[in-house]
């Protein structure tokens, strides 16, 4: 690595060498070691971990540092559902968001990343070459590369959306006043979360989702449970519903779904919540070799080098993993292979924590049942529900479960699927027992602290280590032990 002011880019403008293409250089306002491009989850890890490997790190962003989880993600969404669970009036809850965005970003200035190090421009950024950008006139130049643009709503191909007003996570957050009535298009996490957080402020919410089921990539039993609190709630479920025509109501009061069995719902504001797609417009990709797939999603390999040399990618611009924790882990492994040119690190995203923040929260991690069915793997499973869990019932939160997967062959555990409160809390210590390759027999002999939401961890492996021992496999089929037994010994 060269040292701050004296990479061989430099040296080279100054003397005069040729462009990669032929002709002579253009002037070059500014050389780094890295540039990263977006300021969002991915871009700050990327930036942070240039800066600390003493590369002459810019940062270039668009927007506001920060990005899709500071203040239309992660932050003001889980504000929003924190205020409404306590009671919150609207008002009192978007004021809440409000504070809780403003005092994330504050630690994210271009000041503070400054004293890290980290030169902040604010910007457009577009390739030129596969080492020199554009940014609003600036040429500028850099030895490696990432880009970290994030993602944006994905909109579906509805007839009528176009042309009516709707809401996405980029603006819901704006909005001044509770709405009366509130569609919601598509039933994933964030669909889920924002249905029940308008529900419990006081609007009449109706979630449409064109799948059989409530969260489609979970299991089949963490929709159940979910639907019969969604139900309670008075929140208005429509699975297996596509939508077919949307349009705005004559006298401007919102706008009318038609379903494909002719049912129709009106509300007054409508949100869609259809998933995410990679921010790849306008970058200038071609310009330096960067091919996309056809998701719109910059290919890249292993150590997230893209087709350019020198040119790396991380967060949701790859469409691998589209979490904060996935984007920070990339933005990482990103800058040091780009600072390095080592491509020694490499992203596995092997066991890698999901959840939605719903009441009761869901989390999961690894196969799922129909998963391991599908990979023709033997399989056992063992499932502990919240009335049986001490913590619950002395906090009077018992809706939701607990359930294990494991290979009867090696006894390690493919997948944990946990629904109950704070289970994404929960299912994290399951990434570090799959991680490290612990089994079932070791978790069911740690002795974890007693009255806790984890223990029913500890409850399920001791009913799957009964069930994968010979000399208990048909004292279970008896109904001998189980649950009740591992809730004694927990």
């Amino acid at each position: 690595m060269h040292p701050a002011g004296t990479s061989s880019c430099q040296r080279a403008d100054k003397a005069g060498l040729t462009a990669p293409g032929g002709g002579h250089a253009e002037p070059v306002d500014r050389d780094y070691d890295l540039i990263v491009i977006g300021g969002g989850a991915a871009g700050l890890a990327a930036a942070q971990a240039g800066a600390a490997a003493r590369a002459r790190t810019l940062l270039v962003a668009e927007g506001e540092i920060g990005g899709e989880c500071t203040f239309t993600g992660c932050v003001p969404s889980k504000t929003l559902i924190e205020a409404a669970a306590r009671g919150a009036a609207f008002t009192e809850a978007t004021a809440e968001v409000r504070r809780a965005v403003a005092t994330i970003a504050a630690t994210e200035t271009p000041a503070v990343l400054s004293r890290r190090g980290i030169e902040v421009l604010r910007g457009r950024a577009a390739f030129r070459s596969p080492r020199e950008i554009t940014v609003d006139g600036s040429v500028l130049r850099a030895r490696g590369f990432v880009v970290a643009t994030g993602s944006r709503p994905a909109v579906p191909p509805v007839s009528g959306l176009a042309g009516v007003p709707y809401l996405t996570n980029e603006n819901v957050f704006d909005l001044t006043c509770l709405p009366a009535s509130l569609a919601i298009l598509g039933a994933g996490a964030v669909g889920c979360e924002l249905a029940q957080a308008f529900a419990r402020l006081g609007s009449q919410v109706t979630l449409i989702e064109a799948a059989p089921r409530l969260l489609p990539a979970a299991e089949p039993a963490v929709a159940e449970v979910l639907s019969q609190v969604f139900a309670a709630e008075g929140i208005t479920v429509r699975t297996g519903s596509a939508v077919e025509t949307i349009s705005s109501i004559p006298n401007g009061s919102g706008c009318l779904l038609r379903l494909h069995d002719s049912a129709e719902v009106a509300a007054a504001k409508l949100l869609v919540a259809a998933g995410r797609t990679p921010n790849t417009p306008d970058l200038g990709l071609a310009s330096a070799g960067i091919r996309l797939d056809g998701r719109g999603a910059l290919v890249v390999d292993r150590t997230l080098a893209t087709t350019a040399r020198g040119v790396y990618a991380a967060g949701d611009v790859t469409g691998q993993i589209m979490l904060v924790s996935g984007a920070t882990h990339e933005g990482h492994v990103a800058a040091v292979n780009a600072v390095t040119n080592g491509e020694t690190r490499k992203v596995a995203h092997a066991w890698v924590p999901t959840g939605s923040f719903t009441d009761p929260e869901y989390g999961a991690i690894g196969m799922r049942e129909q998963e391991c069915r599908d990979a023709g793997i033997d399989y056992e499973t063992a499932v502990i529900w919240c009335e049986d869990l001490t913590r619950a019932i002395i906090d009077d939160r018992t809706a939701g479960f607990c359930k294990l997967i494991a290979d009867r062959g090696t006894h390690k555990f493919l997948g944990a699927h946990i629904v109950g409160e704070r289970a994404v809390e929960t299912v994290q210590m399951m990434a570090t027992i799959m991680a490290g390759g612990l089994t079932v027999e070791q978790v069911a002999d740690l002795e974890l602290a007693f009255p806790t939401y984890s223990a029913i961890i500890l409850m399920a492996a001791r009913d799957l280590k009964y069930k994968l021992d010979p000399e208990y496999a048909s004292l279970h089929q008896s109904g001998m032990v189980g649950s009740p037994a591992s809730k004694a010994l927990s």
